[in-house]
């Protein structure tokens, strides 16, 4: 065996949400972004790339390339249509014959990890690492026990069956990879994680993309006045995501000064998602009802170079979620030279750094305070901007690629050093699962 450090194929499956769906709506937000964003940097690196999704159209082609060395299979798991999250387990076996048919045309010994994203990717990265003989890596994103300790007023607590699904992958893992420390001790805490299985591997942002310019041309190319105080909430509609907490505090500041209404713009950027499927006009309603359909701005999910312009044009971006496991939308308006107000929850903290205000609770006063406090402060925001862009800085997806690569490189070793007498695996292979 040779060359024992290069990663060579990578498969991932992705069985509940598609890398090739925009972020912001549905199943789609952080975990597509890092699916797409270390497929293309381990691409880059020389890997050939092949992720595994579920087909939700009879018209997708089959493979369809995302970029450079990277291909999306589309598997037959399950209507293609009106198919919840919720039903998918009911589908994973399907899901994994489709991917196994895939992959009985390749010669054996063909893979030499599997990555599994999200608890249903890790059912079936558990039965493939099982089958091609190869650890398996498996990446949370979201666990159920934290969430259900969590939850928003209203809100659905998630099942018990994820929570064995989830703890099940757990056990079957070689390696977990948490986004933080304290995602790390919750895998140990909550589901009796061994300490020496989890490593931590931060994701990242996009320095290239997402970075500083001029405000006045940004909130021309979005369509925003130049002299409007521009408040930004960006991500899924749904409870969790607690964005009806920013329209509260808006009102409050309203009330408070109500000459804010001659300036305030609030642009909420997303779709409905999850439980706030059930509702889907419910944050409009919402506005409506506190009077404040004239200062928001509901925008459907937009590509990654207009999000960015979302960004820059902001004075503030509010991340007011009961729980992240890490933050994305705060780290990607850092780099973008906003400060960020999120809620002192999850991997925020990690997220948001120096580079702006941590809210504790969800209560509309407290927000109101702080929202309203750092928008008459224009030196405390250009402070916080500045020290936001430095921390995002050390965030970049090349440093979580070179830390995922090592933890592929000891899951190799590892397994390789367990399976004496038996025949090595070739060097040019790494599979990823991210259902």
């Amino acid at each position: 065996m040779i060359g024992t450090d290069r990663i060579g194929r990578v498969a991932m499956l992705s069985v509940h949400t598609s890398p090739l769906d925009p972020p912001g709506t549905g199943d789609a937000g952080g975990l597509n972004v890092y699916v797409v964003e270390t497929a293309r940097r381990l691409a880059a690196r020389g890997a050939e790339v092949e992720i595994f999704t579920r087909a939700t159209a009879g018209s997708l082609p089959a493979p369809v390339p995302m970029g450079p060395g990277v291909l999306v299979h589309h598997v037959s798991a399950g209507p293609y249509e009106g198919l919840a999250k919720d039903d998918l387990p009911g589908q994973l076996c399907a899901f994994a014959a489709g991917v196994m048919r895939t992959a009985a045309g390749r010669p054996e010994h063909w893979y030499d990890v599997v990555h599994s994203h999200y608890w249903l990717s890790g059912q079936v990265g558990w039965l493939a690492a099982d089958r091609w003989n190869v650890p398996l890596v498996h990446t949370m994103h979201t666990m159920a026990r934290v969430k259900n300790a969590l939850l928003a007023a209203g809100d659905k607590a998630e099942p018990p069956g994820r929570e064995i699904g989830e703890a099940q992958v757990v056990e079957a893992a070689s390696v977990l990879v948490a986004n933080t420390e304290e995602e790390a001790g919750d895998l140990v805490r909550l589901y009796d994680a061994e300490p020496e299985k989890v490593h931590v591997v931060p994701p990242g942002v996009d320095l290239t993309m997402f970075r500083p310019g001029d405000q006045a041309a940004a909130r021309r190319a979005v369509g925003l006045p130049e002299d409007a105080l521009v408040v930004l909430f960006v991500g899924r509609i749904q409870p969790l995501k607690a964005p009806d907490v920013l329209l509260l505090a808006i009102s409050e500041l309203v009330e408070r000064d109500p000459a804010l209404r001659d300036r305030l713009v609030v642009g909420v950027l997303g779709g409905p998602s999850g439980t706030g499927l059930e509702k889907p006009e419910a944050l409009q309603e919402l506005a409506a009802q506190l009077g404040l359909t004239d200062l928001v701005r509901f925008v459907p999910p937009v590509a990654r170079r207009e999000l960015a312009d979302w960004y820059r044009a902001a004075d503030l971006v509010t991340v007011p979620s009961y729980n992240e496991s890490f933050g994305l939308v705060a780290v990607e308006a850092l780099a973008s030279g906003t400060p960020v107000v999120a809620a002192a929850v999850g991997g925020l903290p990690v997220a948001v750094g120096d580079g702006g205000v941590l809210v504790d609770g969800h209560d509309a006063d407290r927000w109101a305070d702080e929202i309203g406090g750092l928008l008459r402060d224009d030196d405390r925001r250009r402070a916080l901007a500045e020290a936001g862009v430095r921390h995002a800085a050390g965030f970049g997806w090349d440093r979580t690629v070179d830390l995922l690569e090592e933890v592929y490189r000891q899951a190799r070793a590892e397994r390789s050093q367990g399976l004496d007498g038996m025949p090595q695996m070739p060097d040019n292979v790494l599979t990823l699962v991210s259902p």
